[in-house]
């Protein structure tokens, strides 16, 4: 069977096909998608979700606030800790063409991520179930930056480490 790569002129054979797909562009690939989905999930979160908390009002924040954490966590938690641990995969199972320096580079980015979340956002969120607190709430969104900026670019990252590999 013959079947056509991204490129209409090019033709491979179904064995080249699994050559491609490899336990290391496996690892690869999960952690493209999860840290893309991550990338859109924070600027979606820093741009719209994080300023209408100011909407909500006093008497209700509290509710909002815990309904906001226990489905965010559903969301976030396991696209996490996919992210997590095939980043981590990666420095085992290198991708031919990527070098170990960027993959070590992206795993600081996670645990600069992980770091912030667990250190800064999440207190913030620990004083705002309890009621709507001006300060925590602009800690939160200004603090908030590091997460967004650090998924920005492990979003670049592992999409240069993905072009990489297809264009080989």
């Amino acid at each position: 069977m013959i079947l056509v790569r991204p490129s209409p002129f090019e033709v491979v054979s179904k064995n080249e096909m699994k050559d491609t797909m490899n336990l290391p562009n496996t690892i690869l690939l999960a952690n493209v998608v999860s840290t893309l989905f991550l990338v859109g999930l924070i600027w979606m979160v820093q741009i719209v979700h994080y300023p209408l908390f100011d909407d909500v009002g006093e008497q209700n924040f509290a509710s909002y606030q815990q309904r906001h954490q226990t489905n965010i966590t559903y969301i976030v938690g396991p696209t996490m800790l996919i992210e997590l641990v095939t980043a981590m995969l990666l420095i085992w199972y290198p991708v031919p063409g990527v070098p170990k320096s960027l993959v070590l580079f992206g795993v600081g980015l996670v645990a600069a991520i992980w770091l912030s979340t667990a250190f800064l956002q999440v207190p913030c969120h620990g004083k705002l179930v309890k009621a709507f607190d001006p300060a925590a709430y602009k800690w939160l969104v200004n603090s908030n930056w590091i997460r967004t900026i650090a998924w920005t670019a492990r979003g670049a990252l592992v999409t240069w480490m993905l072009v990489r590999v297809l264009s080989k």
